[in-house]
């Protein structure tokens, strides 16, 4: 057995949820290693629909054990609500199936005031829920970490020193300071509340890998949101990509084997920033409407449009992919044809068929399409890859031809059973 990371191939809400979910079968321990609740994974399982932000997807796999790692940043109450939604279905009754980093940094009320004023001044295109000013706090040093809401004097001493730093700047962005000691207050009581959930991941991770348990390490958000890799300034907060696993983890690299990569069919976009094949017309409403396009998260409209093979070769090149799983499959049927940008050419009239690292190129870039023949037979009843359409399968096949590296499972519906796997990931070829 290996190590397996799921990640995002494009702008996030590719499906990682519903993968993750399936996956989870094969894996012991999963692991989530950053972002915060910003990202929402949708999963249905016999008809029943659950949106999970914080707590990894497999925890719907009674006795799976579930991590949140110290890259995360923990809002709270919505961890809290989670834990009790997923208790009141009869999920996660014993505590220790789910272990939260002690290190983990914590998303306080003051880091949304923050982040919802700049998104006022200025749009990036962030859910309003503080994961930027929170991260930004970790790295000025000066967060407030989940071992801190369980010790009333260290909470103090640390929000004493913070809250009028922060205060000032709420105040400046137009909105309402926060006061010090309900606050506090209010931390300790999640604090106690999250108490049989804390400690430490990055042991209880490397001894469960020690005793050759397969971990499954999921990411949140994609690919072209990390802040390094992604299309700055419109991006999230962390990185998004595979490497960043072991580090929010806090285990090795040598742990991880394998790195898939989750694509949808066609391309989405939430927020702001480039998106070269985003379509304006009656078919990219048509793939936001057929596909259920609207943020887990926020509910926001995506953005859609054709499949773009130059940002599934860029991530396949800074995740080091060696697989992927193609969700939403089904959404094309009907289409006469299905397009594949496969080049761009951008505006001083030369053509590129890779992903340009220039922001400015890339806004202007025009997408230059391949054309295939569509289908119109439903997916939905397909278990086996052969059973599929043939110019279904002529799509997934040229999507593989085109990024370098073979789709492992096809997802044909929104259900866990809806998918089609080729290849086990987590068994070494």
């Amino acid at each position: 057995m290996s190590n397996v990371v799921i990640v995002g191939a494009q702008w996030g809400d590719e499906g990682k949820g519903k993968v993750v979910d399936l996956f989870t079968s094969w894996a012991d321990v999963v692991v989530r290693y950053q972002g915060g609740a910003n990202a929402g994974h949708t999963l249905v399982v016999g008809g029943v629909k659950t949106v999970l932000h914080l707590v990894p997807s497999g925890v719907l796999h009674p006795g799976k054990k579930c991590i949140i790692g110290n890259g995360v940043v923990v809002d709270p109450e919505a961890l809290m609500d989670e834990i009790d939604l997923l208790r009141s279905r009869g999920l996660l009754s014993d505590p220790s199936q789910l272990v939260v980093s002690e290190n983990a940094h914590v998303i306080l009320p003051y880091h949304k005031r923050i982040d919802a004023g700049r998104e006022k001044q200025k749009a990036i295109g962030t859910t309003g829920r503080g994961i930027g000013p929170c991260y930004e706090d970790k790295v000025a040093r000066r967060g407030i970490r989940i071992r801190d809401v369980l010790k009333a004097s260290a909470l103090r001493d640390k929000l004493e020193s913070r809250v009028g730093e922060a205060n000032a700047q709420i105040q400046a962005l137009g909105g309402d300071k926060c006061e010090l000691q309900p606050l506090i207050e209010w931390a300790l009581k999640l604090g106690e509340r999250m108490r049989p959930y804390v400690g430490d991941a990055s042991e209880v991770l490397s001894h469960e890998v020690a005793k050759g348990r397969a971990v499954l390490f999921e990411g949140a958000q994609g690919t072209l949101l990390d802040i390094d890799h992604g299309t700055y300034p419109y991006v999230t907060s962390s990185n998004t990509v595979a490497g960043n696993a072991a580090v929010g983890a806090g285990i090795g690299p040598t742990a991880i084997h394998s790195v898939i990569g989750i694509t949808k069919a066609y391309t989405t976009r939430v927020g702001n920033g480039p998106l070269p094949t985003e379509l304006h017309d009656s078919v990219g409403e048509r793939l936001r409407s057929v596909g259920a396009e609207f943020g887990a998260t926020t509910g926001r409209p995506r953005r859609c449009g054709w499949l773009d093979a130059l940002v599934l070769r860029y991530a396949a090149r800074v995740n080091g992919l060696s697989g992927l799983a193609m969700t939403k499959l089904d959404v094309l049927t009907g289409f006469e044809k299905i397009l594949i940008a496969i080049a761009y050419k951008l505006p001083n009239g030369k053509t590129v068929s890779e992903f340009p690292s220039d922001p400015e190129l890339l806004e202007r870039a025009q997408p230059i399409y391949e054309e295939l023949p569509g289908w119109k037979e439903p997916l939905g009843d397909q278990r086996e890859y052969e059973e599929l359409p043939e110019n279904t399968r002529r799509y997934i096949e040229r999507v593989e031809q085109l990024v370098g590296v073979d789709a492992i499972a096809v997802s044909v519906g929104a259900e866990r059973a809806e998918t089609i796997v080729r290849k086990n990931p987590f068994r070494h070829p």
